[in-house]
């Protein structure tokens, strides 16, 4: 099943509805960053959180999500777009943890002393960033958490990422309910029904149930329609061009020492794991174009 985000509003206009399904693209990431089960989970929750709110936005819009606790974990950063796509990366990939309760204890590969720091990017010049401590450190409390305090939008949303015996990725994906208020208190009641009753998230997907499925479990006593679908991917929007900039970033007497000490430059996107090479010549190519400001 390929990866794809839904996206409803009920008929009068006081509930949005989000569904996705990320198998693939936690599958991806996943395998770029060569995570153990706990970075697996943390992350894939995180991708899948980000694609939803990325939903809630409009054509080229993003929003970047950063998890930092005290756990050992360290800290995951996900960013995704309205336009689908999603990229992300753990800290410690490797970091371990024993079961809780049976489960794989995300909450504790966060650690419950830390922040979670939301950015929307409206526009290239339009950031606009918020803060708050970490609520329960399961990424969906969080999120939901982040929209009720800096947002005043109660939402509601669920996050799931199963790994099958091997480590791998057997189903991931997730929903987020949003109240506009006034919200219609019989419509809430309704929609909080279908979600007490909802089945396993991962058992609907894995059994072949679509984000419009569990949209219309959710939204079944509601009445609605739906706005937009769209594919969802792991893909990174990293160049040779932005990591220039990036060694540009460093300032001439730095990147001049780099030149002299290595005679080369080396560097890696956190993102996709792709490594860039700048040679010498790149590097004088660069030093030549950066104002020397010792002239005065």
């Amino acid at each position: 099943m390929t990866d794809i985000i839904e996206r409803v509003i009920s008929t009068s206009g006081d509930f949005f509805g989000v569904a996705c399904n990320s198998t693939e693209l936690v599958t991806e990431a996943c395998r770029r960053h060569d995570v153990g089960p706990l970075a697996a989970a943390g992350l894939g929750r995180a991708l899948t959180g980000a694609a939803l709110l990325a939903a809630l936005l409009k054509d080229d819009q993003s929003v970047l999500l950063k998890f930092e606790g005290n756990g050992p974990l360290g800290k995951i950063i996900t960013e995704a777009g309205y336009n689908g796509w999603t990229r992300g990366f753990v800290k410690e990939p490797h970091a371990d943890l024993p079961l809780k309760n049976g489960q794989i204890d995300v909450a504790g590969g966060i650690g419950h002393a830390g922040l979670l720091t939301v950015v929307k990017t409206i526009s290239e010049n339009q950031k606009y960033p918020g803060t708050i401590p970490l609520y329960t450190s399961e990424i969906g409390d969080d999120i939901a958490y982040y929209l009720a305090q800096s947002e005043q939008t109660p939402s509601t949303i669920g996050l799931t990422v199963h790994l099958k015996p091997d480590g791998t990725v057997a189903a991931a994906g997730g929903f987020l309910i949003q109240s506009l208020p006034p919200a219609d208190e019989t419509a809430l009641t309704h929609i909080e029904k279908e979600i007490s009753n909802l089945a396993s998230l991962s058992e609907l997907f894995r059994s072949g149930r679509s984000p419009a499925d569990v949209l219309s479990l959710l939204f079944k006593n509601v009445p609605h329609k739906k706005i937009h679908s769209k594919p969802l991917s792991y893909s990174c929007s990293c160049s040779h061009a932005k990591m220039e900039g990036a060694l540009i970033s460093l300032g001439r007497e730095d990147l001049q020492k780099l030149m002299e000490d290595e005679g080369r430059a080396e560097v890696h996107c956190e993102f996709c794991r792709h490594n860039y090479e700048f040679t010498k010549d790149d590097l004088i190519a660069i030093i030549k174009r950066i104002p020397d400001n010792s002239v005065h």
